[in-house]
């Protein structure tokens, strides 16, 4: 389903609308036994699109991490809680990997919650990053069916104003870069849920444990 501006919110009050977000989050992501191994291209991968790349970690580590995920998804939470933390401390910290964050929005709540972190993070990716880690560990208090106020207050803890939340969601240019993102991760790379991996180009449906990673990473680190 392709995100317009005719769907999306104009103002916030439009978000009040969204309702069960949470249970809408699309297909249940693979178990990991079941990891397909298709690859894509890495020069197809990496090409740039309509919003800045969001990035850590060293720029010519020898594994490149990138992650599809949706801010309304309950398996990209549980991921960010108790994977994310022992991947950046093991492999991205070190500079083993370059991990990046794809914005796959599965509804207009999670679109809306991507558009606060850029604008968040639009002269600092640490800020873009530090409020969708916060996003995702409060999900459960502002994922409901009366979103605004949750939102609301997360942002402004962020550095937000009431009015600058305003101008943020209203921002086309922003939407419209997070719906080429996702657009161009359904056609091009067959993304079908969150969340899904490339390792060095090969696609990882569901939401990885350490230890999945680390079968993946590993053998690219060896020599």
């Amino acid at each position: 389903m392709q995100i317009t501006r005719r769907e999306f919110c104009q103002s916030t009050a439009a978000l009040a609308l969204v309702t069960a977000v949470v249970g809408m989050t699309s297909l249940p992501p693979f178990p990991a036994e079941a990891l397909a191994a298709d690859t894509v291209p890495a020069s197809e991968l990496m090409k740039p699109d309509a919003l800045p790349e969001m990035a850590m970690g060293n720029d010519k580590a020898p594994v490149t991490v990138i992650e599809y995920a949706s801010m309304t998804c309950p398996h990209c939470a549980h991921f960010q809680e108790t994977t994310f933390p022992e991947l950046k401390k093991r492999y991205i910290d070190t500079g083993k990997v370059r991990y990046i964050f794809r914005e796959f929005p599965l509804d207009n709540l999670a679109a809306a919650a991507f558009m606060l972190a850029r604008c968040a993070g639009k002269d600092d990716k640490d800020k873009y990053f530090a409020l969708i880690d916060t996003l995702f560990r409060q999900q459960r208090q502002w994922a409901v069916e009366k979103p605004i106020p949750p939102l609301l207050a997360l942002a402004k803890q962020a550095g937000f104003t009431e009015q600058t939340f305003n101008t943020c969601l209203a921002n086309q240019q922003v939407l419209d870069g997070i719906e080429s993102v996702r657009q161009r991760a359904v056609d091009k790379f067959k993304v079908q849920s969150t969340p899904t991996f490339f390792i060095n180009g090969t696609s990882y449906p569901g939401a990885l444990s350490i230890e999945d990673m680390a079968k993946a990473i590993d053998p690219y680190l060896k020599g």
